[in-house]
């Protein structure tokens, strides 16, 4: 008999709301639905669940109603408790879970659950709750136990001792009574409980005298509830508005008979707020009182803010240990993950609004930085999907210091609204790192490679023929030949191993793949055809259809001995790790201010280079001076003889043949690094000519200042909403991607990384791969 599945609707972030005929229902929050049978473990369920909402599977509390009663709150703790919820549902083929998860038990304060509670005005003699007060049961009897365990509700987490007399405090009000009654003014924040531990003395010192009383003023509503917030927490107490509106504020204490109650209206003739009436004291034993009070994520984010600008990689962790060390509030990792959001939001402005301020930030762009590229695009509903950026600065500094050599790669983003940058890097004449244009597109497709190389393309507008290292895939080697069609393709090394991998994988054991590998490097590498066919003869020793593979594999596009273009012994298109580096830091801001950080890091890094290179006194910058004199002592036990004309015969370890009029060496390691050969050297050396004059002039520091004698100019008001015509006005709206950023961890592209040749299973008694003795077939 097959096993019978329930589809179990799982649902977070909501809350319950009590109708009136005592049922509850749940309100807001996410939904997911995941298959779940008589076999489900709930460790495994528990993991995928957290997974989806991006919580803790150690303070997750799980719950379900029993089919035809929505006043009863079951919750699942183990195995047994899934199995028997499938078998309660019979022929239901959907269930609803509630996924909450579970709220610190302040000090002091009972554990009992609310059903259990005394009723306030209930009497032994004369109680109508169905035996469910506390006085119908001692604590340790075993109908109180069995009651408790077969009767959990929402709230296990705490519910407040003292309770307004016009309510029963019982399981089904408990989220409600927790909560703080405002009229027209209601939190949708979590809960957190906090205790008045003693030692919990910060928030008292600080903040017990922000109401002081009649006259005192404040500059808007919002900082006079501010204030009042702040004030409860430090002297202990609930409250709930009478009145919350933008004219008047009247707030009591939410004891019931406690007189305490404050009253605020604007001062006439001013937009001030002006505490008119305030009773001070309290007959509910004020800082004392039992009740748990309120701590809204959007207070904590208040709270951390400073904090967190000084500290970006502030953890939530951490923000929950100084929450409570310094207030006693008690947050679990969700809530201080979101007050980070909150913060963060208060700090950096919000993503919408940044696409919104997207066409004036363009415009900002070129006007600050004349003769940059900044372009976007949006979809048909306007949403957003792509945006390129070049700075003059920069452009010129490619055209005028650099190779014609730029390396195309890709890496995620991890803000709210994902996306991927697409970066176009060059190196300069001491082989660092130099962004020439990157751009912010929704996906990497096809559509976008090619939009970004056409205004690559526009931006650079080079007559040099350009040689491109970068993935074959992905549309790359169709749009580079249609776009750039004098330049030259040269194949990511990277790419090309990790496909290598992926198309033979399982068929070698871990030592032949790594000899593989490793002759596949150096066939990349071989100057000459002879050292090529000799690596590859090596591949086809370990495998003819590894051999096939790298023969039908186009090695003119990424053998040196084939290669038309000039990479300069560059393999890889991940050159740019610095630039990965700063997108790694910056990739979860809105996007004006990623772009703006990335602007200015560049910005810094012209600068920076520019005063470095200022006190450099050799002809060639210092990486390439040092191999040429590496390679001039080198020359030095070298036999130079004259062939003919310009032709030289070098006799060293082997015999090569240098030609300086062509600039040409046997060898190919001067045509391939620009830089003489110990050969060439060897003959300049003979013939009285300094080796200076055979250099590429990109490698001389008078190129290397070119390439940075541009600067970058700052953008104004990136950093807050811009007061202009607004985008709708001028007919350009730019909303956000329909894509967010889905749960779990985000999964961060290890830049610069060469494939890890994994080590294959292989079994001790048959030497077969893929298993090991214990499940081997033949014995």
């Amino acid at each position: 008999m097959a096993t019978k599945k329930v589809i179990a609707i799982c649902q977070s972030g909501g809350e319950f709301v009590t109708n009136k005929d005592g049922s509850l229902s749940y309100n807001g929050g996410e939904a997911y639905a995941i298959d779940v049978d008589q076999q489900t473990q709930l460790s495994d369920f528990k993991v995928e669940v957290a997974e989806m909402f991006n919580c803790s599977t150690d303070t997750m509390s799980i719950k379900y109603f029993l089919p035809g009663n929505k006043k009863t709150l079951i919750t699942i703790s183990k195995d047994k408790d899934l199995k028997r919820m499938v078998k309660f549902l019979g022929d239901s083929d959907t269930v609803d879970i509630f996924i909450m998860t579970e709220e610190a038990v302040p000090r002091n304060q009972s554990i009992m659950p609310a059903r259990f509670r005394l009723v306030p005005g209930c009497s032994e003699l004369q109680c109508g709750h169905q035996g469910l007060c506390s006085h119908h049961f001692s604590d340790e009897s075993p109908e109180f136990l069995a009651r408790w365990s077969s009767r959990t509700t929402v709230s296990e987490a705490v519910v407040p001792a003292v309770a307004p007399e016009d309510a029963v405090v019982d399981m089904a009000h408990a989220i409600d009574k927790v909560d703080m009654d405002m009229a027209n003014y209601t939190h949708s924040d979590n809960v957190a409980i906090i205790s008045n531990d003693e030692k919990h003395q910060k928030a008292a010192q600080q903040w017990e005298n922000t109401i002081t009383g009649v006259d005192q003023r404040f500059n808007s509503f919002n900082e006079f509830r501010e204030a009042l917030h702040k004030y409860s927490i430090a002297h202990g107490f609930a409250y709930k508005y009478k009145k919350n509106d933008s004219h008047r504020v009247t707030v009591k204490c939410k004891s019931q008979g406690c007189p305490w109650r404050i009253y605020a209206s604007r001062l006439s003739t001013t937009q001030l707020i002006c505490i008119k009436k305030m009773h001070s004291t309290h007959t509910c034993e004020g800082a004392i009182v039992k009740a748990g009070y309120r701590a809204t994520r959007g207070w904590v984010g208040t709270i951390i803010k400073e904090k967190l600008k000084v500290s970006p990689n502030y953890k939530p962790k951490d923000i929950a240990d100084d929450i409570k060390r310094e207030y006693g509030i008690q947050l679990n990792y969700s809530q201080a993950w979101r007050a980070k959001e909150i913060a963060r939001e208060q700090l950096q402005g919000s993503y919408k609004e940044a696409y919104s301020q997207l066409p004036f930030f363009c415009e900002k762009i070129k006007e600050t930085n004349p003769g940059s590229f900044a372009t976007f695009e949006t979809k048909e509903d306007s949403s957003f999907h792509r945006l390129f950026i070049s700075f003059h600065a920069t452009i010129s500094g490619f055209q005028q210091g650099c190779r014609a050599l730029l390396f195309l790669d890709s890496t995620p983003l991890n803000s709210k609204y994902q996306g991927m940058l697409l970066t176009a890097t060059a190196a300069d004449g001491d082989d660092g790192v130099f962004p020439v244009a990157f751009a912010v597109v929704d996906a990497e497709t096809e559509e976008n490679w090619s939009w970004f190389l056409v205004e690559l393309k526009s931006a650079v507008s080079t007559a040099r023929p350009i040689t491109f290292i970068a993935d074959f895939q992905k549309g790359l080697k169709k749009s580079l030949t249609e776009i750039f069609d004098n330049g030259f393709h040269g194949y990511c090394l990277h790419y090309l191993t990790e496909k290598l991998n992926k198309d033979l994988k399982g068929q070698f054991s871990h030592e032949a793949r790594r000899f593989m590998i490793n002759d596949f490097y150096a066939a990349a590498y071989a100057s000459r055809l002879e050292i090529f066919q000799r690596c590859t003869e090596n591949i086809k020793g370990i495998s003819p259809e590894a051999f096939n593979w790298v023969i039908q594999s186009e090695a003119d596009h990424w053998s040196n001995a084939f290669f038309g273009g000039a990479r300069y012994n560059h393999m890889t298109s991940n050159f740019g790790q610095l630039f990965y580096n700063w997108v790694s830091e910056a990739n979860d801001l809105p996007i004006t201010q990623m772009v703006d950080v990335l602007r200015g890091k560049i910005m810094e890094l012209i600068y920076s280079r520019r005063m470095d290179s200022s006190q450099w006194i050799t002809k060639l910058t210092p990486s390439k001076e040092e191999k040429l004199q590496k390679d001039t002592s080198t020359a030095r036990s070298l036999q130079v003889l004259l062939s003919h004309g310009s032709t030289f015969e070098v006799r060293g370890e082997s015999i090569d043949i240098v030609d300086i009029d062509h600039w040409d060496c046997s060898c190919k390691e001067w045509q391939l690094s620009g830089l003489p050969c110990c050969h060439a050297i060897a003959v300049f050396d003979w013939i009285g000519r300094s080796p200076y004059d055979y250099c590429s002039r990109y490698f001389t520091v008078e190129s290397y200042r070119l390439a940075y004698a541009e600067s970058i100019q700052p953008v104004p008001n990136v950093d807050r909403p811009v007061k202009m015509e607004s985008a709708a006005q001028a007919g350009i709206i730019v909303t956000p991607p329909p894509t967010k950023r889905p749960p779990g961890r985000p999964k961060m592209k290890q830049a610069g990384s060469i494939e890890t040749i994994k080590r294959q299973l292989q079994c001790s008694k048959c030497k077969g791969l893929g298993h090991n003795k214990k499940t081997c077939k033949d014995f």
